[in-house]
C-alpha cells in the first residue's frame, strides 16, 4: 500500500500507518525500526514489552505518554524511551498526526503490526485475538487506552 509520508510498503491497522524501514531479519535479531503515521486520538491500549526495549523518535505531532504511572508529552526531534517490562501506553494529542520511529531491541516486534493489519482485529471488538498475538510477540496488556486513564485521573481530581 502507498501513503504520501510513508511510501510503498505501508500497512494499516485501525488508522495507523506502519512500515518497517529495518527489519529483525535485517538486523540480525538485533532491532526493528517502524517508521509509523498515527490519527489524533489513536494509541494501544496499556501495555509491557516483556523482552524488548521500545524507544519513540518523534517526528512530527505530539504524543502523551504514560510509563509507570507517570504522564508525559513528546513532540519532534524528542525521544522516549521505555524499558522492557515497564508498563506504557501513548495517545497522539494536538490537532495533527504523530510520525514517529518505534524501535525495539531485540527486533521482532514489526510481525505482530503485519498480523494486526492483516487480519484487521479491531479493539475493543476483537480484543481477544490481539491479546494472542501479543502473547506471541511477548507483549502483555495490562490496562485501558491511555484516553481512559486520563479520564479516570480527571475525574478522581474533581
Amino acid at each position: 500500500m502507498y501513503h504520501p509520508e510513508l511510501g510503498d510498503g505501508a500497512i494499516e491497522w485501525m488508522g495507523t500507518y506502519y512500515k518497517t524501514i529495518l527489519s529483525s531479519a535485517a538486523s540480525g535479531g538485533a532491532m526493528s525500526i517502524v517508521d509509523s503515521v498515527s490519527p489524533v486520538d489513536s494509541g494501544p491500549p496499556l501495555h509491557v514489552h516483556e523482552d524488548a526495549d521500545e524507544t519513540f523518535v518523534m517526528l512530527t505531532g505530539e504524543c502523551d505518554f504514560i510509563l509507570n504511572g507517570e504522564i508525559t508529552r513528546a513532540g519532534p526531534g524528542e525521544t522516549v524511551f521505555i524499558p522492557r517490562g515497564a508498563s506504557h501506553t501513548f495517545r497522539v494529542v494536538g490537532d495533527r498526526p504523530s510520525r514517529h520511529l518505534v524501535i525495539l531491541t531485540p527486533g521482532g516486534f514489526e510481525g505482530f503490526f503485519a498480523e494486526m493489519a492483516e487480519g484487521q482485529f479491531a479493539i475493543p471488538a476483537q480484543i481477544e485475538q490481539v491479546i494472542e498475538a501479543g502473547a506471541r510477540y511477548h507483549m502483555a496488556f495490562t490496562g485501558p487506552p491511555l484516553a481512559a486513564i486520563q479520564a479516570e485521573m480527571e475525574g478522581a481530581a474533581s
